[in-house]
């Protein structure tokens, strides 16, 4: 039987992130079709007083890699693509320093080696990418390619494992040869469409779009500061989905009952594939999009976070619980604070 936390506190707690420490965005909390907690805090416009609501969609960064990941695996299943086929076979890399041995296996799980754009893990910054090129020049899939094919690859494909944003840009060029479609369209109509995302979709910055939530950062002198410069104005493989925390949640759930991806393909996507990393008492695996911590050999929640200027997000489960967490918010420390006082309660919970 699932141990349910204590989560009582969790109220007052977001209230004052959002009081003292400027939190705007969502937390949702469920259990099956149970809401177990849902509140929405702050601004939504640091330029005009419109309050965040529980519907509003925010910009999820790297959580956008689960879709591509299951929009990947769903040609898998159809048979137009295979796990470890190597992805020169359906997309033209000639010229690039992309191993012909790379695979979708590969990309999925971050042991390609590839460079990537910004090697975030080394510590360097996506938004300085936009200081010589301009951001909205970048709004197709292939449009990302000259930012990081031709850069020395980290290791041979296999040899190591390291997260890499680039990856989930070959895999949504692999995805658009396949579908024949851009990859916003195959995203929308196969992943947030057969999920019952009804809220989520890709919106461009530039364009005036009803209930979504705006990006901000804190300027030198504590002004705030728009996000628009920082980052492509539309997302793509890696990045910059839009959703609700409701339908973030929606989508994990819709994983685990088979309404995205068949039995084999299901177990694939919800089970650690690749070590990453070990602590003293646990370890962090990748699996084709999720990340998992295990311990004691078993996993003890799985999750996709994601972080840019402007946004942070998170969509976590717990097994044991049974609870699937969603945060989002407008800046990029938002989520954070939240989820580490949601993982204390649900440690508490556990040892009770």
């Amino acid at each position: 039987m699932a141990t349910r936390p204590d989560l009582s506190t969790l109220g007052a707690f977001m209230t004052a992130e959002a009081e003292d420490r400027d939190f705007a965005g969502v937390v949702r909390i469920c259990s099956g079709e149970e809401v177990v907690f849902c509140g929405a805090y702050g601004p939504a416009s640091r330029r005009w007083p419109v309050p965040v609501t529980e519907n509003m969609r925010f910009d999820v960064a790297s959580v956008t890699k689960l879709f591509t990941s299951v929009a990947v695996l769903q040609q898998v299943a159809e048979g137009k693509l295979a796990l470890d086929t190597p992805i020169s076979s359906y997309v033209d890399l000639a010229g690039t320093t992309i191993s012909d041995r790379v695979t979708l296996r590969h990309l999925l799980t971050h042991t390609s080696g590839i460079a990537d754009d910004a090697d975030e893990e080394a510590g360097e910054s996506y938004e300085d990418l936009w200081r010589e090129r301009p951001n909205y020049a970048v709004t197709r899939t292939v449009d990302h390619l000259p930012q990081f094919a031709y850069k020395p690859r980290r290791f041979e494909p296999g040899a190591g494992c390291r997260y890499c944003n680039c990856g989930y840009v070959l895999a949504g060029l692999v995805l658009e040869t396949a579908t024949g479609e851009t990859y916003r369209d195959s995203v929308r109509t196969r992943v947030f469409e057969p999920a019952g995302m009804v809220r989520s979709g890709f919106f461009d910055m530039r364009d005036s779009e009803y209930d979504v939530a705006e990006g901000w950062e804190r300027a030198p002198g504590g002004r705030w500061r728009r996000n628009i410069y920082s980052y492509p104005p539309i997302g793509s493989p890696d990045g910059g989905a839009h959703c609700t925390a409701t339908d973030l949640v929606r989508f994990l759930q819709a994983v685990r009952e088979g309404a995205l991806l068949p039995p084999e393909l299901t177990d694939a996507f919800l089970s650690p594939q690749v070590m990453h990393h070990t602590k003293d008492d646990y370890s962090v695996h990748y699996g084709f999009g999720l990340e998992f911590i295990v311990a004691d050999g078993r996993v003890r929640r799985y999750y996709k976070d994601g972080i840019n200027v402007g946004a942070s997000a998170i969509v976590q489960h717990y097994p044991d619980a049974n609870l699937d967490v969603a945060i989002v918010s407008t800046t990029e420390d938002g989520a954070w604070p939240a989820l580490r006082e949601i993982n204390k309660l649900v440690r508490a919970g556990a040892r009770s």
